[in-house]
């Protein structure tokens, strides 16, 4: 599809110009697919103004000069944000503080190695979002491929492929990033959250707490590449088990700091069966019998009261 001007998008919005959607990007050494991805946004067909807001991380290649040149080209559209210092090698989660920034009633999430496929995306997305105040996101299909071609197709299937209530948000329900479109609610962190890696798991948790989210089948799959310096795609099976983990005991610590122990409890209980999923077969047991006797104990001592009243 030919890129159009900035001139002959704006002709769409009938003289708007604030921004109802915000495009947040990050990206860091992507010069290889950068342009791709900005495209896949200036692709979309819509009847409302939206900002683009890409975060390039200090990148060290020529990242930062080709966000530049689509500036140049959309500078009412395409917003760029250059740090100077990596921002994620000093663990700063710089990804929600954007959405403080984003002058958009709704944010779309989408990072500089990815992109959309479908020029309808946005606008079937926001024209649901407008039209059910239930719904707090949208999300749809997307495949996985690397250098060598597609290696998943869809990216989720069976129970993924569905509407998520709002419990299975706030559980942190895994939903496909690059094709969230959900209202901008979230301005910042709790503190139990501000140094954890996975932090989209967190925002689904955060956003259940507003209503729940649409699975929309009739957009076409975004396209989420893997590649060798992709932040997760490429950690190997043990470290995204512990990058989740992570994600899940500081969503204990904060349901348990606001007196939902419901959540807290659930959140206990994901982080048992990832710490079980890392140890080895030979200690399994030993840990298994461990965790019996923990649950034993506490059991019993709940329990003595109650009897010793009887």
């Amino acid at each position: 599809m030919e890129l159009k001007s900035e001139q002959a998008i704006r002709l769409r919005w009938n003289g708007k110009t604030e921004p109802l959607l915000s495009v947040i990007c990050l990206t860091y050494n992507h010069a290889a697919f950068i342009r791709k991805t900005l495209e896949s946004f200036l692709q979309q067909e819509t009847d409302f103004p939206f900002e683009v807001i890409v975060h390039d991380d200090a990148s060290t290649d020529t990242t930062a000069t080709i966000i530049a040149d689509y500036t140049a080209r959309y500078p009412s559209i395409v917003k760029p944000i250059y740090q100077q210092q990596n921002q994620f090698s000093l663990g700063v989660p710089f990804s929600t503080r954007l959405f403080a920034r984003a002058a958009g009633k709704y944010i779309a999430y989408c990072e500089g190695d990815d992109y959309w496929t479908d020029p309808r995306k946005l606008q079937i997305q926001v024209d649901f979002l407008e039209r059910n105040r239930d719904y707090v996101l949208t999300y749809h299909d997307a495949f996985v491929f690397n250098s060598q071609g597609i290696v998943r197709s869809p990216q989720f299937t069976g129970k993924y492929r569905k509407d998520a209530t709002a419990l299975e948000l706030m559980r942190g329900r895994p939903i496909s990033t690059l094709t969230v479109c959900f209202r901008n609610l979230l301005q910042e962190l709790p503190p139990e959250l501000l140094r954890v890696e996975v932090l989209d798991i967190c925002w689904w948790s955060l956003l259940g707490a507003y209503g729940k989210g649409k699975f929309i089948a009739e957009i076409e799959p975004a396209a989420y590449r893997v590649h060798e310096g992709g932040i997760f795609s490429m950690r190997s099976s043990k470290q995204r088990i512990q990058m989740t983990m992570h994600a899940h005991y500081c969503l204990a610590r904060y349901y348990q700091r606001i007196g939902n122990r419901a959540l807290h409890e659930y959140f206990l209980v994901q982080v048992i069966g990832e710490c079980l999923s890392l140890i080895s077969p030979p200690n399994k047991l030993q840990a298994l019998t461990s965790v019996a006797q923990n649950l034993g104990l506490n059991l019993l001592r709940r329990l003595s009261p109650r009897l010793a009243k009887g």
